[in-house]
């Protein structure tokens, strides 16, 4: 039995086939928002109108996936994201964390989440010093097989072949996201005897650390393809450091990824 009646219900569709609101239907009849919007939807329902529950691609299987962007996002996530999804998440999240000393970096990742994923949402989440720049998507799994139980160190970290496709055609990107995520250009100096007299030198270079072998790796060879020289820092006996300071090799790296900001 309907409490308000088949008549008062009636003229509640009658209004909202036309187009009216669900709160001025509701105003105008003196009945509970909630029942007007259950008389809607139950109408739409039985007509065959109700929205089906939406089906987001996949940017790599489905859609088309931006391979400039995805490979910066690529370094990005291998220096500085992590994957996660408990018991109490049904969709996975990325997160890839920036320092607050770099907003222009902070800008950048979340726009190549947005071009990778376009149609996902981003936002960021504060931390102390930093924000997490995040976004949820069931694809995660497929567009980074990198992931894993553990630090990225403790297990390998191989591309796979469609992946160091995209990197070995924008190298440039990957490099990039490495430098943003793990790397800096800083002032090196050292010192030289000229006509018996010790000068101080400056010279820029660019520093990566990471402890991955694998992500080393990956980060040395890409530059082996470039062109651009490079030699481990070793520090406490572990090769964690890789140094660009060749003046080509830099000017180079200035070229195509530059400083942070």
């Amino acid at each position: 039995m309907n409490f308000h009646g088949t008549e008062m219900r009636q003229k509640a569709l009658t209004l909202l086939r036309g187009g009216a609101r669900n709160a001025d239907v509701a105003r105008k009849l003196n009945v509970p928002a909630g029942t007007i919007s259950y008389w809607k939807h139950m109408d739409r329902a039985r007509r065959g109108e109700c929205p089906r529950p939406r089906r987001y691609l996949c940017p790599r299987c489905d859609g088309d996936l931006d391979h400039a962007a995805y490979a910066y996002l690529l370094g990005l996530y291998l220096g500085d994201g992590h994957i996660i999804q408990n018991k109490a998440m049904k969709t996975p999240s990325l997160s890839i964390t920036c320092a607050d000393s770099w907003p222009g970096l902070m800008d950048r990742c979340e726009s190549a989440m947005r071009t990778v994923f376009p149609e996902n949402s981003v936002c960021r989440v504060r931390r102390k010093g930093c924000h997490e720049v995040k976004m949820y998507s069931r694809h995660l799994w497929c567009l980074f097989p990198q992931h894993g139980p553990g630090r990225k160190h403790d297990r390998p970290i191989v591309l796979e072949p469609w992946q160091q496709e995209i990197v070995d055609a924008h190298p440039w990107d990957f490099i990039r996201g490495l430098i943003h995520s793990d790397g800096c250009r800083n002032m090196n100096w050292t010192t030289r005897m000229v006509g018996g007299v010790r000068k101080r030198y400056e010279y820029p270079r660019y520093w990566f650390t990471n402890v991955s072998d694998d992500i080393r790796r990956l980060y040395t060879d890409t530059l082996d393809k470039l062109g651009i020289e490079w030699t481990h820092c070793t520090r406490a006996g572990k090769e964690y450091n890789i140094s660009v300071a060749r003046r080509a090799s830099v000017a180079l790296m200035d070229a195509h990824v530059g400083p942070k900001y």
